[in-house]
Order: structure tokens, then C-alpha cells, then sequence
């Protein structure tokens, strides 16, 4: 049974969670995903995060608050069947080789027997673990056991996948795997929402992100929203002048000349390019590069918790 695209995959309203006196691991998660995004889950060490997503998958009974997935209440049996799971920290059972386990997986996930044998042979080939499908688990390297994680996540077909650090291990080729699959989701219309520490990874497969810290939603939005404002123009001219600098700041703020030859501004986004050059030809300035520069959502980052890291082991 799938879910109306008007419903949002996940929607939770000041989801709180304190396990004992003096120790409030969320505060009060309110938060919206559509269907078919891919959502990153940011913030610093302690924010509240691993908490935050074991209540969204009914692991974690919320202290108050409320929350639905895939149109259901959180502890609705009928929506976690359709929610793929990959934890940071797993530990399968290590005896069994690699297809025995998706075998006992997919028959937790009431697969019949046909459905298992046409899909898993498949998906082990997508994680690139075909050649190890009769191999014990015991044998595989951390890398390996994160990729028949994902595969075990995804042999349902699910419609909201929750990835909690899926690129730990992996070395760069890994990586891009994970990517390629994380595209192959979202063309899919499955919902990805994303728990990372690598922003690079974040940046280039999100469609959207939320920042929190102790649980609270600081901010939202797309990259483009975010980087409202905050965007650079780096602009390299044959000689920078008083007037040059002056004239410039009718399209940003934080004109600043870097030597002879270089100005930089920020705007706030990049409808003010073509303007800008324009300006320059109709001044008689000779332009030699207008390159924008958006800021690196590690900038972000830094920029929307105030620079604030968090302390390893303060919440959960």
C-alpha cells in the first residue's frame, strides 16, 4: 500500500526525549520531509540526532510530542514495513554467509521465496558484492559489511529509507556507489533522509537539509536558501579603483579590494552576474574572470550554529 504524494514521508511535531532527570536528549523535534526528497539531518556532536531518528522509527518511545511516518502514527507496525533502515552501528550475525542473510532478512520483511530469489542476486550485484554472496560474514571487511547493510535496507523496495552514516568505511569508489544509489532512489520517488558527518557527501546528494542542535530544528531549506546571501563573486579587472569599489556595492555588500587587480562582494544570488558585467563593460573596465563563489555547505554549517562543534558524548 503505497502513500499519497501528498503526504509527507515524515512529519513530527516537538518530539521530546529525556531519559532520566538533567538529561533532555531532544527537546522538541519539529519537522517536515516531503515524499521523494533526499534530506540531510545535520548537526553537531550531541544535537540530539541518533535519538531524533529512533523515535521517527518507533526504536525510541518519545517522553511527548508526536510524529507521523508515511501518513501513520510513529509505532504503526503498517508504516515501518515500508522503511528501510541502515544504522551506523550494525552487528549481523556473522556466521551466516552473505545470502543466507538477505534470505533472513527478506523473509522478516514477509517476502515470499520467488520475490527473494529474484532480487537479491540483483542487489548484491549493485553493491558489488555478487562474487561474495556464498562468503561468511565474519570474512567481510568493514567496507563490505556497509554495502550488504545497504543492500539489506533496500531489498523490500521501500518507500523512506533512513541512511545513519552510510558512507563509514567506504573509500572513495565506495562512496560514489552509495551516491549512485542514493540517485537511482530519488528517480525512484523513494525518500532518502540522510544522517552524515562527511558534508561533502551531504552537498552534492541532498535536496534539502535541516541543521538542529539539541534536538531543536535551527534551519531548513534547500542549499540555494541557505546560501541566500552568503553567496561570493570573485571579479579579476585590469585595475581596481575607488569608484570601481564604490559602484559595485549597488549589487551586494562586503566589497573588498585583494590587491590590484581583484575584488570580491557577496550577493545574494546569481541573477545579479549579468548586471554586474554589464555594469563593468559600460564603465570602460576591462573584465578578465567573474567567477561566483557559493559557499561550501562545511561554511554553512559553521555559519548556522554560530561555530558552536558540539562536545562528543554530550547527548545521543
Amino acid at each position: 500500500m503505497s502513500t499519497s504524494p501528498a503526504v509527507p514521508a515524515i512529519e513530527t511535531t516537538e518530539l521530546r526525549k529525556v531519559y532520566e532527570p538533567g538529561k533532555v536528549a531532544v527537546s522538541g523535534l519539529t519537522l517536515r520531509v516531503e515524499r521523494g526528497q533526499i534530506f540531510g539531518f545535520l548537526g553537531p556532536n550531541g544535537a540530539g540526532k541518533t535519538t531524533s531518528v529512533k523515535m521517527m522509527l518507533g526504536l525510541v518511545k518519545p517522553t511527548s510530542g508526536s510524529g507521523r511516518l508515511l501518513g501513520r502514527p510513529l509505532d504503526d507496525p503498517e508504516a515501518r514495513r515500508r522503511v528501510g533502515f541502515l544504522p551506523e552501528h550494525f552487528a549481523f550475525h556473522d556466521w551466516m554467509r552473505a545470502d543466507e542473510f538477505m534470505h533472513v532478512h527478506g523473509e522478516l520483511q514477509g517476502m515470499s521465496r520467488a520475490e527473494r530469489e529474484a532480487r537479491i542476486p540483483a542487489l548484491l550485484e549493485r553493491v558489488r558484492l555478487g562474487g561474495a554472496a556464498r562468503q561468511r560474514l565474519r570474512t567481510f571487511s568493514k567496507g563490505m559489511l556497509q554495502r550488504i547493510g545497504l543492500a539489506m535496507a533496500l531489498l523490500h523496495e521501500p518507500e523512506l529509507v533512513f541512511l545513519d552514516e552510510p558512507t563509514s568505511g567506504l573509500d572513495p569508489f565506495g562512496r560514489l556507489l552509495v551516491r549512485d544509489i542514493i540517485g537511482e532512489l530519488r528517480d525512484r520517488g523513494t525518500t532518502v533522509f540522510l544522517n552524515s558527518h562527511l558534508l561533502s557527501e551531504v552537498e552534492v546528494t541532498c535536496d534539502r537539509v535541516a541543521f538542529i542542535r539539541q534536538g531543536v530544528v535551527v534551519k531548513t531549506g534547500s542549499l540555494d536558501e541557505l546560501a541566500a546571501g552568503r553567496r561570493k563573486v570573485r571579479l579579476r579587472v585590469e585595475q581596481v579603483t575607488p569608484a570601481l569599489v564604490a559602484g559595485l556595492a549597488q549589487w551586494g555588500s562586503d566589497v573588498r579590494a585583494n590587491g590590484d587587480q581583484e575584488v570580491t562582494l557577496s550577493v545574494e544570488n546569481d541573477e545579479a552576474l549579468p548586471d554586474i558585467a554589464a555594469w563593468l563593460a559600460a564603465q570602460g573596465v576591462r573584465l578578465y574572470a567573474l567567477v561566483p563563489q557559493p559557499p561550501s555547505l562545511e561554511t554553512l554549517f559553521v555559519d548556522i550554529m554560530g561555530g558552536d562543534g558540539g562536545t562528543e558524548g554530550d547527548l545521543l
